[in-house]
């Protein structure tokens, strides 16, 4: 699914409710939640504490999801183009962070 799509989708679930979007600083403290979710996920798979029993199982996939959602939320909120936005931090990575890690093939950019 292209950005513009998951954008849009997004936006047609949220526009069917009076309610709205959130306010910015609302959404940004949301994607703070929903990114504690993932770390505690993480760390449950990954790190040293592992998940109580009694703990229902998670899902890093899910976390990751509810992020992204959140995410579109705010770029939504503040007629911001993922699209766009995704092109200039590729642009910006790819041309400052070109030389900055070992090429797998051992050539520079």
């Amino acid at each position: 699914m292209e950005l513009a799509a998951v954008a849009k989708r997004v936006d047609d679930y949220i526009s069917q409710f009076k309610e709205g979007y959130f306010q910015p600083m609302t959404l940004v403290v949301r994607l703070t939640e929903e990114l504690g979710e993932l770390a505690r996920e993480i760390n449950h798979v990954y790190g040293e504490k592992p998940k109580k029993s009694s703990e229902p199982e998670g899902s890093i996939a899910l976390e990751i999801g509810d992020i992204l959602f959140v995410l579109i939320c705010l770029a939504n909120r503040l007629n911001i183009s993922l699209e766009e936005a995704f092109v200039a931090v590729m642009e910006k990575f790819e041309t400052r962070d070109a030389n900055r890690w070992t090429r797998k093939n051992g050539k520079e950019a």
